[in-house]
């Protein structure tokens, strides 16, 4: 099953055959937050009122929501490695960052399965 994205957060969603339901998790977040459901229709409501009671709780508590992500990704290697990732992006022409992100995000993608 696909992955569910609102208001930038992500849920991964599971099959529980025993039980025949549906259930998630929130996968951006520090926090723990599970939702479940029956239904497709359900567990993508579950999903949504999870995330607004999570941004309700933070609002009524006075707490800033963890933002789901900044784009920012500190990154730390060996000076061996470093090298290598290097001349990896310098041959195919692009910065280190660049070439990262390209060959990071297709990995991921393959990973959790989107194309």
């Amino acid at each position: 099953m696909n992955n569910l994205n609102y208001k930038g957060y992500i849920g991964d969603i599971e099959i529980d055959d025993d039980a025949n339901i549906l259930h998630g998790r929130v996968l951006n977040l520090k926090a723990v937050i599970t939702f479940e459901g029956e239904t497709v229709e359900e567990i993508k409501q579950a999903f949504k009122d999870s995330i607004d009671v999570y941004l309700e709780v933070c609002a009524e508590l006075g707490e800033e929501p963890e933002k789901p992500y900044s784009g920012k990704l500190p990154f730390r290697t060996t000076p061996d490695h470093h090298k290598l990732i290097h001349l990896a992006a310098t041959k195919v022409g692009k910065s280190i960052n660049a070439w990262m992100d390209e060959v990071l995000t297709q990995e991921a993608k393959q990973i959790i399965n989107i194309n």
